[in-house]
């Protein structure tokens, strides 16, 4: 099926095949060199006219893909056409070689087997890696609002940058919004995944490929991807004023990692602000083109890494309060913005996933602003106490022998110690990086990114945090105990109960 992917400039055309994540021009590409390949075993007759039209396509299709930007996932099927082409306009070219009279000379087919063969895996090669390591295509967003987004920049006076010895350093944050938004105009430009502009999305996602030690051309589709926002679209201000979820990305990760995420929430009426957290995020881009990378990392000791854990879980805690204070102050107008007057700070929740997870947990506890906690399978890090007032969403990857024992108990004093109804939702085939856009450009390898599958995976995430978010940010009427168990399976803690 053809599906046109808003945005999605890689190469020469915006439409690709859905599930094989080639554009048609890379697919025509695929098709002259498994013709090429073909020709060979076509009745005589046939040959000629499939060789020259499966060249001629061939050719026309790899000088346009070199103009406008190939991609390393088709060069196996350049090669493999490559390496066919002579054996496939031999045949064209014997007959001006040979001798009147000498009888045309063509291999055994056991002896051209194995070329074709070794070809074909070759031609082969680039879809399967096309398909494993995708241009992302993110879900359309289901809700009624169109989705903006803008990147702001920060500072925090009162607090110095414990990450630097400059004692004039201040502590900075990058946050970007997605807020629900007017229709744009047909044409209207997508954002850029990963940053503001392509060179900050591949800086990003460089720095991302090399955190888990991985070469940058690998992943060179995710900076390629734009998404369902419209960077700076005016804002619904026809609809009132929308409550605010605060947003920190996993240990090493971005403040776009769950983009998916963010503009489902967006398109149902919710702002969600993400943020960057400079030296613990692997590339933070600063205003001023500075890049700041991370320089958190395991030490190997479980004690000592716990305690460094605990440390950076309060400076994000911090974080997030902070970006709450200027939400509010945004809001109230003490700057002109596009957004004052329509932020809902009294309705405010605050989510994370992974090392945020446990930043959220400990920013509820130090911040009674914030009215819910959604920990997207993060082991809580740093103190336990005081205990947590605010309804918690804790979503996990399926329990196995390999989970570390610890976190288990520790999530579970977390919830059981609150002071309000809290659940924990185990979705069955999920893995640590399905709570995140990873499912959409990573090898579908269950241990990865879980089994729920690339489309699956970011709607039930999305899913169960909405019906969460409505009922404790919105006073929607509804039974969570009842609703939740559709997303996977549930435990409720209440004050009053072990359960």
């Amino acid at each position: 099926m053809w599906q046109r992917v808003p945005g999605a400039e890689y190469g020469l055309v915006t439409e690709i095949i859905t599930g094989l994540y080639m554009s048609p021009l890379e697919i025509l590409a695929l098709l002259g060199a498994v013709a090429l390949v073909v020709a060979r075993w076509l009745p005589p007759s046939a040959r000629p006219r499939v060789t020259i039209a499966a060249g001629a396509v061939l050719v026309l299709s790899a000088i346009l893909l070199g103009v406008t930007g190939i991609r390393w996932q088709l060069l196996p099927v350049l090669a493999g056409a490559a390496f066919a082409l002579p054996f496939a306009l031999s045949p064209l070219l014997r007959p001006l070689r040979r001798r009147p009279g000498r009888p045309a000379w063509r291999a055994r087919w056991w002896l051209a087997l194995p070329g074709s063969l070794a070809c074909a895996g070759l031609i082969a090669t680039g879809p399967a890696a096309a398909w494993a390591l995708p241009v992302p295509e993110f879900p359309t967003p289901t809700g009624e609002f169109a989705v903006g987004t803008r990147v702001v920049q920060w500072t925090d006076p009162r607090r110095p940058e414990t990450f630097t010895t400059d004692p004039d350093d201040r502590r900075t944050v990058v946050v970007q919004l997605w807020y629900p938004a007017q229709k744009s105009p047909a044409g209207a430009q997508w954002a850029q995944y990963l940053g503001r502009t392509e060179h900050e999305a591949r800086t990003v996602s460089d720095a991302l490929a090399r955190q888990v030690g991985l070469p940058g051309f690998l992943v060179d589709g995710v900076p390629r991807a734009h998404t369902h926002a419209v960077f700076d679209a005016p804002v619904d201000g026809g609809r009132g004023r929308f409550p605010v979820v605060l947003f920190s990305p996993g240990s090493g990760g971005v403040r776009t990692q769950n983009t998916a995420w963010a503009e489902e929430l967006a398109s149902h009426g919710y702002v969600v602000a993400a943020l960057d957290h400079p030296y613990d995020s692997a590339a933070v881009v600063l205003s001023d083109g500075r890049t700041i990378t991370t320089e958190t990392s395991s030490t190997g000791d479980p004690d000592q890494d716990e305690k460094l854990a605990a440390d950076w879980t309060a400076i994000r805690a911090a974080d997030l309060g902070f970006v709450l204070t200027r939400l509010d102050g945004l809001d109230r107008g003490e700057t002109a913005d596009p957004l004052s007057g329509h932020l809902d700070t009294g309705r405010a929740a605050v989510a994370g996933h992974s090392m945020g997870g446990a930043a959220a947990l400990q920013a509820a506890r130090q911040d009674r602003r914030f009215h819910a906690v959604i920990d997207l399978d993060g082991y809580p890090h740093g103190p336990a106490s005081p205990a947590l007032d605010q309804p918690t969403l804790a979503l996990t990857q399926a329990i196995t022998p390999a989970t570390d024992p610890r976190y288990l108990p520790r999530l579970t004093e977390a919830l059981k110690s609150s002071t309000t109804t809290s659940y924990r939702l185990t979705i069955p085939g999920a893995a640590h990086l399905t709570f995140m856009d990873g499912p959409l450009y990573l090898p579908p390898v269950p241990s990865i990114v879980g089994s729920l599958g690339r489309t699956e995976s970011p709607r039930v995430v999305a899913a169960a945090t909405l019906a969460f978010l409505d009922a404790t940010l919105r006073g929607k009427p509804g039974d969570l105990a009842g609703a939740l168990p559709a997303y996977g399976n549930l435990s409720v803690y209440r004050p009053d109960s072990t359960l």
